[in-house]
């Protein structure tokens, strides 16, 4: 199974994020929309995975605290768009103490440079860098193991292990 850790999306993030990809599709921004169930902040990617319970204990001795998540501006990797968190410490350690755990446990995960955002359209074409973002920002408390998976032509993430924060 393909699994990666994140923090699903908090529900007062939930109508700013929505309005923010209503402004992208006004714009004739085209391309293939992230669903709002689907949304989240990843803080490690892990890839395929047979046995989940290695990373289930690794991130046990994780130390989840809340942390604020601010929403920042429109971003981009190559053609996906996303939606940027403000970079704070806590979320930073967070991550850290994430990837740390996973790596003292020998799970290998992707290295990549930690970029707080939420991927909002994949495959886009269309012009988004005059869309404004609400400002909004909240306490997140969980981080989750979450597994991907296609049904239906559908990419479908389901949360298989929380840990819940002070």
């Amino acid at each position: 199974m393909r699994l990666f850790i994140a923090i699903p999306l908090p529900k007062e993030l939930t109508k700013p994020v929505t309005e923010t990809m209503h402004a992208l599709k006004q714009a004739g921004v085209l391309g293939k929309y992230t669903p709002l169930q689907n949304m989240h902040l990843t803080l490690a990617f892990i890839g395929e995975v047979r046995d989940p319970a290695s990373i289930k204990e690794a991130l046990r001795k994780v130390s989840c605290k809340a942390v604020r998540l601010s929403l920042g501006e429109l971003g981009n990797f190559e053609d996906t768009v996303w939606l940027g968190i403000k970079g704070n410490q806590a979320l930073s350690a967070l991550s850290k103490a994430v990837r740390n755990a996973l790596e003292d446990s020998g799970i290998p995960y992707d290295h990549n440079k930690f970029v707080p955002h939420i991927t909002l359209v994949r495959k886009a074409r269309g012009k988004w860098l005059q869309i404004r973002v609400p400002r909004a920002e909240t306490i997140a408390r969980t981080v989750s193991l979450m597994k991907s998976e296609e049904k239906d032509g559908k990419r479908i993430y389901t949360e298989i292990f929380t840990i819940r924060g002070e």
